[in-house]
């Protein structure tokens, strides 16, 4: 058995696939990669297929037909060798020595008494030409290279939430917690954290910057155009959150106060995209799904649409909507998320 299996989902990654292999050889035996090959038409299969014969004792691929990211994400949890559970998309990255900590922390954490659920760690967004690259970390919010529960989680900021480039699971969690992404959906990674973080119990934070997120490419499902033309599979991801907190009997306090916090940050996303769409039918969409929350849940809805980001999204009439244009702009300027 693995230490530690690592995912990377690839479509069409010829032109940078091998920048983010590379950075994960470096694991050695205690890391299992598997690539996955979702249906690619480039050369992306016969790298695989090289790396894959290269390194025999590390690297697995395997080649299916076109499901999607959360598709392709399925099928590494389903053949997953390792304790601990990682994805690295193929246009991202890892830092070694960030990457070398976390291992030796990983074998230690095994070793122990606790069963540790989930690991967390700092991410980079390796924006394409920003002088400055910003870092998303935990530190003040988690306590640093030690065992802890949600109860001793502190105060998360409004740009600082966990998302699947700061996460290692369980393996077995993902398992157990019958995770399972939608296929042909962008924006699956929300689930992918979301969904299991009511069955972890031990959390461990390495304050180290370990994931290099890209973005930079026109066609990145990140960039806004890309996401304003594909909002309905965000509206998608974000109606399928709602229902998973409003089904699912979460006994934390604190673990509910985060997916909320979680939730209210992906609905936000969601408003301002159909805002910044500009068009009649995308408001009415926007309206659709504020009224969707509100029929599953109405003491959530009114959580959310009465606090501050559930105010500025729904500001009335243009007026309204170019105000929250301008702090939408102001926040993206700030976080670097697209």
């Amino acid at each position: 058995m693995k230490l530690l299996t690592v995912t990377v989902p690839c479509y069409n990654s010829e032109q940078y696939m091998e920048k983010c292999i590379e950075s994960l050889l470096p694991g050695g035996e205690d890391v299992e990669i598997i690539i996955v090959d979702d249906g690619s038409t480039d050369r992306t299969a016969e790298i695989a297929d090289r790396y894959a014969e290269e390194y025999p004792s590390m690297v697995r691929v395997i080649h299916k037909e076109n499901g999607g990211h959360g598709s392709a994400v399925n099928a590494g949890i389903e053949n997953a060798t390792g304790i601990y559970f990682k994805v690295v998309d193929s246009d991202d990255w890892v830092n070694k020595d960030s990457y070398l900590r976390i291992l030796v922390a990983l074998r230690c954490l095994v070793g122990g008494q606790q069963v540790i659920d989930m690991v967390i760690s700092n991410f980079v967004y390796e924006k394409e030409g920003a002088e400055r690259k910003r870092v998303v970390a935990f530190r003040h919010t988690l306590p640093d290279g030690e065992v802890f529960t949600w109860d001793e989680v502190g105060h998360f900021n409004v740009a600082q939430y966990i998302l699947m480039h700061s996460v290692i699971y369980r393996t077995r969690l993902l398992l157990d917690c019958g995770l399972k992404l939608p296929e042909h959906t962008f924006y699956v990674d929300n689930l992918f954290v979301f969904e299991p973080l009511p069955y972890v119990k031990n959390m461990y934070y390495i304050d180290t910057n370990f994931y290099r997120y890209y973005i930079g490419r026109a066609d990145q499902s990140v960039h806004e155009s890309v996401m304003i033309e594909r909002v309905d599979q965000q509206i998608k991801v974000n109606k399928l959150m709602i229902d998973y907190l409003t089904s699912t009997r979460i006994a934390n306090k604190k673990t509910y106060k985060y997916m909320v916090k979680y939730l209210d940050i992906i609905t936000t996303v969601s408003s301002i995209m159909l805002i910044r769409a500009k068009t009649d039918e995308a408001l009415e969409k926007k309206k659709e799904l504020w009224a969707y929350l509100k029929k599953k849940d109405i003491k959530l809805y009114h959580r959310l649409r009465h606090g501050f980001m559930g105010i500025t999204m729904n500001l009335p009439g243009k007026p309204g909507r170019k105000t929250s244009t301008g702090l939408y702009k102001i926040a993206q300027k700030f976080v670097q998320f697209n």
